[in-house]
């Protein structure tokens, strides 16, 4: 009967143990639930993240979305980013920007909206291309036909390296005009743009 009731109070035990145990478990659980998007987002932080640029020109807003890609030791003009091919100007999906006004750009007037930016880098010269579509994988949907325009910019030697892909808006000093500005590695370039009259 000794064994028995020792057998009996350890199985008990046991049994009080597995519960107590399971109740931390499932607390633990919730708390590790709650805390899992965190976790799993810095776990899963893209190397191209999804980034924003924005400015004035003269009464325009002028917002830019896009996936910023990082050097990291590689080749990009003409290794990652190949000469004269169409390019997102970005990594995932295309580079959108968003007149919040009518805008010009060279000679050409540019209704207030959200257009694709992509360009297509060469050795001397770049072309820089506003395209009616934005909402796309890469340049894998690219149609020439939907080009709003096509304005050819000589690219900017950087004294500086930077390390990931920057757009940014930078307005003139009398902020009638600016620039949509693209710095990448050891080059920049520019897209002259103006308010319109």
């Amino acid at each position: 009967m000794l064994i028995t009731l020792r057998s009996l109070t350890f199985l008990v035990l046991l049994l009080f143990l597995g519960t107590c145990a399971g109740n931390e478990a499932s607390e633990d659980g919730s708390h590790h639930h709650e805390a899992a998007p965190a976790a799993n987002a810095t776990a899963g932080k893209s190397k191209s993240p999804h980034t924003t640029a924005m400015g004035n020109i003269g009464n325009a807003h002028v917002h830019i979305e896009y996936s910023s890609p990082s050097v990291r030791g590689r080749t990009i003009w003409g290794g990652l980013v190949a000469y004269d091919q169409v390019w997102s100007t970005g990594a995932h999906n295309a580079t959108a920007v968003t007149f919040s006004e009518p805008v010009r750009v060279g000679d050409t007037d540019i209704a207030a909206g959200t257009y694709g930016f992509f360009t297509i880098p060469g050795r001397e010269e770049w072309i820089i291309i506003l395209n009616e579509n934005y909402d796309q994988h890469l340049a894998d949907d690219y149609d020439q036909s939907l080009d709003l325009i096509r304005v050819t910019v000589q690219p900017e030697k950087l004294p500086e390296p930077v390390e990931s892909l920057t757009y940014a808006v930078e307005p003139s000093a009398d902020g009638a005009g600016g620039a949509i500005t693209v710095a990448w590695d050891s080059l920049k370039v520019a897209l002259p743009v103006s308010a319109t009259e």
